[in-house]
């Protein structure tokens, strides 16, 4: 497999920053390795809590959480913005602890892209080469070959003002790449966009950081966001991490309540274990196929319940549920079926709309509702 294609090395940049931090043994370029970090504010607010985390070479890694759940913070703190006040931050294997934020092997991209307003466009990308002192012809070239690579040399002679809100964000991303840093941090850089373009760029940037073969840390607050462009996500909540790990593990076996709900759409029932691989619960018996040991909360993702006309539905199955429609809301690819239960519960199912004309139900119609023992996750309470 061929090496992804990187900018040209800046003469003497890898040096500054190694020069400037001890060598705490070998790593890969690019690797991040956080020890105990802990920040404290005043009053005694924890924003982040005795954290420990590898991030690897290479990765697009995603803190994920609500606001005020420390995200920012850690991520202010691997540039060297907010000091630890426990714990230590290694890049490439240094330790960054006496490293300033400009000698940091990382770039920026913040959510207001704190653009220069008096720059064109070409001088706000070669701002930091130009702070570096790399001589103006490497500038102009390297310059050049970022807007090219973002597709935005058209308006190398813009002011921001003049820009939409994606072309600023391509500038924004551009200026932090034309330095080639080992790390590109990026704090909620599309949250400012319409959805439209928003979904356009997650992509974009996401196909963009596997050409340059960077190491991606992105924060954000939004879950879809965080499954469409991340190898891995960390959940966070009160300065924690509950859970780390590949956007597929993480999403189909949470293992807390909060995480299930923070990251997507989620049926949870708590339960009574009974012989045979049951669970009583406020919707009846279910048949899990896991075998229970100490969990007692079920899930069920909305998008793995199978919906049923009342009269043609299996008679023969475990888990089926009948009820009527209480609400259909209309998502253009799936409908979003709010289902009650002969005892009240209330059961969340998403369908598909790919036979929309042929399958689909309104408030008042019977249906029944298929909840099959192998998409029955255990979780703790």
């Amino acid at each position: 497999m061929a090496e992804p294609a990187m900018l040209p090395r800046i003469a003497g940049q890898a040096d500054a920053a190694t020069s400037s931090a001890p060598t705490s043994g070998i790593a890969p370029r690019g690797a991040i390795r956080l020890e105990g970090i802990s920040r404290v504010f005043g009053g005694g607010v924890v924003a982040v809590d005795r954290i420990d985390l590898d991030i690897q070479a290479g990765e697009f890694f995603t803190l994920l959480g609500p606001s005020g759940c420390g995200k920012t913070t850690l991520l202010r703190m691997i540039a060297g913005f907010e000091t630890p006040d426990a714990g230590r931050i290694l890049i490439s294997g240094r330790e960054m602890q006496s490293v300033p934020p400009h000698k940091r092997p990382v770039n920026t991209v913040f959510q207001s892209y704190a653009l220069f307003p008096h720059l064109s466009v070409a001088e706000n990308i070669g701002f930091g080469l130009r702070m570096r002192g790399v001589a103006r012809p490497e500038r102009l070239a390297r310059t050049e070959q970022i807007m090219a690579l973002l597709q935005i040399d058209a308006f190398a002679r813009r002011n921001p003002a003049q820009l939409s809100g994606g072309q600023r964000q391509r500038v924004a991303l551009a200026r932090a790449l034309v330095n080639e840093p080992e790390v590109v941090l990026l704090d909620e850089p599309l949250s400012a966009l319409d959805a439209k373009l928003r979904a356009e760029l997650q992509v974009e940037l996401m196909r963009m950081q596997k050409r340059l073969g960077m190491t991606f840390i992105f924060v954000t607050h939004d879950q879809h966001e965080a499954l469409v462009m991340s190898d891995r996500i960390a959940v966070m909540e009160q300065g924690r991490m509950l859970q780390v790990g590949p956007v597929l593990d993480v999403y189909e076996q949470p293992r807390s309540v909060f995480v299930a709900e923070f990251l997507g759409l989620s049926n949870i029932w708590k339960f009574t274990p009974r012989p045979g691989n049951m669970a009583e619960t406020a919707i009846g018996a279910l048949s899990i196929a896991t075998p229970i040991t100490t969990q007692r909360t079920a899930m069920i993702r909305p998008e793995k319940i199978w919906l049923y006309p009342e009269a043609d539905a299996p008679r023969d199955r475990p888990n089926m549920f009948a009820g009527v429609v209480r609400e259909a809301i209309y998502m253009g690819a799936s409908t979003q079926y709010n289902v009650a239960l002969a005892g009240g519960a209330i059961v969340l199912a998403l369908d598909t709309n790919n036979q929309a004309a042929e399958r689909s139900w309104g408030p008042g119609e019977r249906v029944v509702l298929e909840l099959k023992p192998a998409n029955i996750m255990l979780i703790d309470g």
